[in-house]
C-alpha cells in the first residue's frame, strides 16, 4: 500500500515513515519544510535502506495534492501537516487556522477528487482542554483552550461531518499525548528551532551544553512532587500506533477517535531523574513561576486503543530518555 504522509518530514511523520517502511508499506512524503529540514530525507533513506519519495509543496495547494494522490496511486493518507506550538497559536491564530483548518479542507477536497477516502488524522490531547477527570478517556468533554487546540477540534468535527455525509469515508483521529524520544539509530529525532517549548528537547539541550539549565515552571502543583505531570510516550510507540490505525481503518468505515498515550503520568522531576539515570548526564534546573494556562496533571486512558487496535505503548521512560540523548548528541555534532 502507498501511504501519503502530509508533513512527513517532521518529528512524528519521519518516525512513522520508518515504521511504515518496516511493515512493508510505501511512504510518500508531502512537506513544505516550514518546520522541518530536508536533510532528514537522506537520514531516513539510511535507516530504511531505500529511496524515500518526497514532494515539496504545501497541503493548501489542492491541485498539487490531487496530482500526488493520483500519480503515486495513494491508498490512504496520514495527515500530520500543520503548525503545532500552543504559545505561538495564541499570538498567531489566523496563521494556525489557515495552516491547520484550511490545509485540511484542501486535503479533503483533493482526496475526494482523487477518490482516496482513507484518512488518519494527527490530532492532540489539547482537544480535551483542562481535565475534568483523570485518566482522560475518549468520552471526556471537549473544550480546547487555545487556537492550536481549537484548530484540531474544528478538524475533528469536520471529519465527523464528512463521514456522516458519505459512508465511503474511513477516518480516524489519533489524540496524541506527549511524544518524546527518538529512533534507535539516533539519526532522527525532535529538532525544534530556537528555545524548545517542550520538556524533553529542553532537557536534551541542557545535557549537551547547548542550554545552561532547565526552567521548571512551578513546583507547587497538587502532584507527587509539586511539578507538572504529563503522559510521555515514545515516538516509535506512537509511530507504531499509526500502523495499528491503518489496519483497523481498512475494516471499519466511518469516524472514530483514539487516545495514544501510556496511561501513566510522570512529573518533571521524575523525567529528570530518569534522564540522569539512563544517560549519566546531570541536568541543572531552576524553579520559575507557573506559566499561564498550565495544568497540574494530564494523562490518558488507553483501554480503547488496546482493545480495538491491539496496540499499547511498550517502551519505558528510560528508553525515551536514552534515545533522545543519543539523537541530541548526533544532532549537536554537526551544529
Amino acid at each position: 500500500m502507498n501511504i501519503l504522509l502530509t508533513g512527513g518530514a517532521g518529528y512524528i511523520g519521519s518516525h512513522t515513515a520508518v515504521a511504515l517502511a518496516s511493515a512493508g508499506y510505501t511512504p510518500i512524503i508531502l512537506d513544505n519544510f516550514c518546520n522541518s529540514d530536508k536533510s532528514v530525507l537522506k537520514r531516513l533513506e539510511k535507516i530504511i535502506q531505500k529511496p524515500v519519495a518526497c514532494v515539496e509543496g504545501d497541503v493548501r495547494n489542492t491541485s498539487l495534492v490531487e496530482k500526488v494522490l493520483r500519480e503515486h496511486e495513494i491508498n490512504a493518507v496520514i495527515h500530520f501537516a500543520g503548525l503545532k506550538a500552543v504559545g505561538e497559536s495564541v499570538q498567531k491564530p489566523i496563521e494556525y487556522y489557515a495552516n491547520n483548518v484550511q490545509g485540511t479542507i484542501s486535503l479533503l477536497d483533493a482526496m475526494r477528487s482523487a477518490n482516496v477516502k482513507n484518512l488518519v488524522f494527527s490530532s492532540s490531547a489539547t482537544v480535551y482542554g483542562d481535565p475534568q477527570y483523570l485518566p482522560i478517556d475518549e468520552h471526556h468533554p471537549l473544550s480546547a483552550t487555545n487556537a492550536y487546540g481549537r484548530s484540531k477540534l474544528h478538524i475533528e468535527e469536520m471529519l465527523k461531518d464528512l463521514a456522516a455525509s458519505d459512508p465511503a469515508w474511513k477516518m480516524m483521529c489519533l489524540r496524541y499525548f506527549n511524544p518524546v524520544g527518538a529512533h534507535q539509530s539516533g539519526l532522527i529525532g525532535e529538532d525544534p528551532s530556537g528555545i524548545p517549548n517542550n520538556l524533553m528537547p529542553f532537557i536534551q539541550q541542557v545535557a549537551v551544553g547547548k542550554l545552561p539549565k532547565l526552567k521548571i515552571f512551578g513546583n507547587d502543583y497538587d502532584t507527587i512532587d509539586g511539578t507538572g505531570v504529563r503522559d510521555y510516550i515514545h515516538v516509535m510507540d506512537l509511530a507504531e500506533g499509526h500502523l495499528a490505525a491503518l489496519s483497523h481503518l481498512s475494516k471499519n468505515p466511518g469516524w472514530s477517535t483514539f487516545n495514544l498515550g501510556t496511561g501513566k503520568g510522570s512529573s518533571v522531576l521524575e523525567m529528570i531523574a530518569a534522564f540522569e539515570s539512563s544517560t549519566g548526564a546531570k541536568i541543572a534546573f531552576e524553579y520559575v513561576p507557573r506559566r499561564a494556562g498550565d495544568i497540574a496533571s494530564c494523562y490518558a486512558a488507553v483501554d480503547k486503543a488496546q482493545a480495538a487496535l491491539s496496540w499499547s505503548a511498550k517502551r519505558t521512560l528510560e528508553e525515551m530518555c536514552a534515545s533522545g540523548h543519543q539523537w541530541q548528541n548526533y544532532r549537536h555534532s554537526f551544529v
